[in-house]
């Protein structure tokens, strides 16, 4: 599965291995915030050096809707609630330093991006409250945003909070650019150089396949950090969202103007480009989908219901992670010796997320904070936040009874069955290779992984990692890849989604 922005485009270029090379500053991860991280300390003469395990915007930043904006769906009211009125006006002005870097940015080297308003809508009379209430949230923020009856849409919905000027682009287009202003000023991006071990010594040390670097601090920029420190992956919850591309018939005659997002548990997003239109949704915890559950096939249901004739082109998803108060961890890592950081948790919206966090780790870096970034770097976590995060990881402990137990079940139907009982869990995957046998036990805490059918791939419903069919790590809070050997016997293959 291809994104729109990443199918037929040819890859961003890599520099070489700078095998025992020594850097002011590591990135571990080539998205948005690794590369906007990498172009402010370039910019302040800090020699950086971005590894990337995949390929430039392979994850989470080349899967987006490429929207950035300041009315957040239903965000602001939550931030709101969780957290002090001194550190939500901290965060709304994080994104709105953020969204003025961007489009200025932007504007500047000439990147392609159009001025839309961003529409928040009720797509049932039941949002209509939550609707009201961001636009209570988005006034106090200090954001000029408008209620309306309705969405430009083929089914506008009962309410809408509307807020002018906001800015969609292609989030490739960015990524291309951020690449081709670091390197003029010494930076080296490599991709496939995926960090497998880390010292945080003095120097730090990033051991990959081609070799070691080092430098004076390291940041992690990876979706979350996947150091033991600070238990990040234990203050977030993995959430996956997919979208579907379509090409419509009579389509400019049929769309509306706006980036628009519906305000219920399971909202749908809606936006265009260039004529397609992409409709997102389909959200779930990565790992805990619905046996079976297509969530290409209900958003191509969906828009079929209200653009008739419209075709599927470009599918693909996407994961971030959500903490308990809404707000990213952004910052020094807890007992990385000074010498390494991390951004995390950006809660779906990671387009100014990313930029207000590369904005902060650049003060931490190379000076210190001052006004929204001191108060979001000493915010304190009130109760009703707590709360979010006891029951997140409540849930994370019923997630690993669940694996073993059924686990368990498994062996025992296979020992009644004169089989080898399957403690711990394997799957026999078939390839053109051959068939692999892949333990189904995440090499990062143990927990049972589960089969998405719709990406093919081992997702863990603990904290996120995720892997391929055949048990390579694509992404998540380890550094590991599923523990697989091969199984030269045929007849035993089966497929993954049997397991």
């Amino acid at each position: 599965m291809t994104s729109l922005w990443r199918d037929a485009r040819p890859a961003i270029p890599t520099d070489p291995f700078p095998s025992d090379a020594r850097f002011d500053h590591i990135v571990v991860g080539a998205g948005l915030t690794g590369l906007t991280t990498a172009l402010l300390l370039a910019r302040r003469g800090r020699r950086v050096a971005v590894l990337e395990g995949r390929t430039i915007g392979a994850v989470a930043s080349g899967n987006t809707t490429g929207k950035l904006s300041l009315l957040q769906g239903v965000k602001l009211q939550k931030v709101r609630a969780l957290n002090t009125p001194a550190v939500f006006r901290a965060y709304v002005d994080s994104q709105r330093a953020a969204f003025e870097w961007m489009r200025d940015y932007l504007t500047e080297t000439g990147v392609p991006f159009q001025r839309l308003p961003a529409v928040t809508y009720a797509e049932t009379a039941d949002e209509v409250e939550a609707v009201h209430r961001e636009y209570a949230a988005a006034r106090a923020a200090g954001l000029p945003a408008v209620l309306a009856e309705g969405a430009e849409l083929p089914e506008p919905g009962h309410a809408a909070v509307v807020l002018d000027g906001q800015v969609q682009f292609d989030p490739m287009d960015v990524l291309t650019q951020l690449a081709a202003d670091i390197r003029p000023l010494g930076g080296v991006i490599v991709a496939d150089a995926r960090v497998v071990r880390v010292g945080l010594g003095d120097p730090v040390e990033a051991h990959t396949a081609h070799g070691t670097v080092s430098a004076d601090s390291i940041v992690f920029a990876t979706g979350t950090p996947p150091l033991v420190r600070g238990l990040y992956w234990a203050k977030v919850e993995a959430r996956r969202s997919s979208v579907v591309a379509f090409d419509v018939p009579d389509a400019v005659a049929t769309m509306p103007t706006g980036m628009f997002l519906g305000a219920g548990e399971a909202p749908h997003s809606i936006r265009w480009h260039e004529g397609s239109l992409l409709v997102g949704g389909g959200g779930h915890d990565a790992g805990r989908q619905r046996p079976g559950h297509d969530p290409y096939g209900d958003l191509v249901e969906w828009t079929r219901e209200r653009w008739a004739g419209a075709e599927p082109t470009h599918r693909w998803s996407a994961q971030d992670y959500t903490p308990s108060s809404r707000i990213p961890f952004v910052g020094y890592l807890p007992r990385g010796r000074g010498r390494a950081f991390l951004a995390t948790g950006y809660d779906k919206w990671g387009m100014t997320g990313a930029v207000a966090a590369a904005l902060l780790l650049e003060a931490d870096l190379t000076g210190r904070r001052e006004g929204w970034q001191r108060t979001l770097g000493r915010r304190p976590t009130l109760p009703q936040a707590v709360a979010v995060g006891i029951g997140a990881n409540a849930a994370v402990v019923s997630w690993y009874a669940r694996g073993y137990l059924g686990a368990i079940r498994s062996a025992i139907r296979g020992e009644h069955a004169d089989a080898t009982p399957a403690l711990p869990p394997t799957a026999i995957i078939a390839s053109e290779r051959g068939a692999t046998e892949v333990c189904l036990v995440c090499p990062h805490l143990g927990a049972i992984v589960r089969w998405n059918e719709a990406e093919s791939t081992w997702d863990c419903p603990a904290h996120g990692s995720r892997f391929r069919a055949t048990g390579e790590y694509l992404e998540g809070p380890t550094f590991g890849d599923l523990r697989s050997r091969p199984r030269p016997e045929p007849e035993a293959a089966a497929s993954a989604s049997s397991a």
